[in-house]
């Protein structure tokens, strides 16, 4: 038995907020944030909308575009940073409000890596015959975590969740996987906030050293790449998309310039989603599919890079 993805879907919270818009609220320029990071736009979660709301609309998409039902879910995951609340998993509280009476569903908290994670362990799931149809989804509201006085962060990450049907096939579509970590480097991009006895202790707003970040990410997105081409007879020519983690334009073309991919193979969407972390990759991969780019039979590679810091990548038939 293999696993396949079936179907994808995503959501945007309805408000957008520009760089313009930005410019009123901190010290910094359209020009600015464009020139380092790619990123004109952003989507902003409403006060009312929660991480399991955002989740809910992508995976109802995702499971209509597969033809399934709810009813067929038999393991849903939620890779996620910001969860509705300490516990119940949102995974759990995505069930209840898709109505699906019983099934595993837990979280994973691999930041930006979350969704190539979740992936990995569906891919697992389904292949151990524990799970038929699985649901993976990341999502997040990352607004709600950010400082808005430090210029450096705020004006990267948007809100956002996309989502993924994985299910049984009698041919590979999740040819191979990979996932690393090295928690020697949490320091440098970190939520260092905890709740202690009632209250935070510590800071609940997120904290980047981003020199670091970048220059590990690109090293590691080559080497993720290669790892997966190397391991299934693949070249880099073989493949028709490269989704990576949209964190930066930067980070991205730098990697594409690397693996000497041209970079109309390149899936980009971080100039009108920013960095949407766990969402980042189901995301894209879901506008490539709409906008007609992913066709079936796709050789697709998708790679995170997040906190942690974990990485990881998946080499998936479309």
């Amino acid at each position: 038995m293999y696993s396949k993805i079936i179907g994808t879907g995503s959501y945007l919270p309805q408000k957008i907020l520009t760089n313009k818009d930005i410019e009123a609220v901190v010290d910094t320029t359209d020009d600015w944030i464009v020139s380092r990071s790619g990123i004109k736009q952003r989507h902003i979660a409403a006060d009312s909308e929660m991480t399991s709301d955002l989740a809910e609309k992508a995976s109802r998409s995702a499971i209509e575009r597969s033809g399934l039902t709810c009813e067929d879910i038999d393991l849903i995951i939620v890779a996620t940073t910001t969860p509705d609340m300490v516990f119940p998993s949102t995974a759990c509280i995505l069930q209840s409000k898709l109505d699906i009476s019983e099934c595993p569903a837990f979280d994973v908290q691999a930041v930006c890596s979350g969704f190539v994670y979740a992936l990995n362990i569906a891919d697992l799931f389904i292949k151990s015959g524990q799970a038929k149809n699985a649901l993976i989804v990341g999502a997040e509201v990352y607004s709600r975590i950010l400082n808005w006085n430090d210029r450096t962060t705020c004006v990267l990450f948007g809100d956002g969740a996309g989502a993924v049907v994985v299910s049984g096939a009698e041919r590979p579509g999740i040819l191979k996987t990979s996932l690393h970590a090295k928690g020697t480097l949490s320091k440098h991009l970190c939520v260092p906030g905890w709740v202690n006895r009632g209250e935070v202790s510590g800071s609940p707003l997120l904290q980047m050293d981003g020199g670091v970040v970048f220059k590990f990410a690109v090293k590691v997105f080559e080497e993720t790449a290669n790892e997966l081409l190397d391991a299934t007879g693949k070249k880099i020519e073989d493949l028709d998309w490269f989704i990576p983690h949209q964190a930066n334009i930067r980070i991205m073309e730098s990697t594409a310039k690397k693996l000497k991919l041209p970079l109309n193979k390149l899936v980009a969407t971080v100039d009108h989603h920013g960095n949407t972390s766990a969402a980042s990759i189901p995301l894209a991969l879901d506008e490539a599919v709409r906008d007609g780019r992913v066709k079936k039979g796709d050789l697709i590679l998708v790679a995170g890079v997040g906190g942690g810091f974990t990485w990881g990548g998946a080499l998936l038939e479309f």
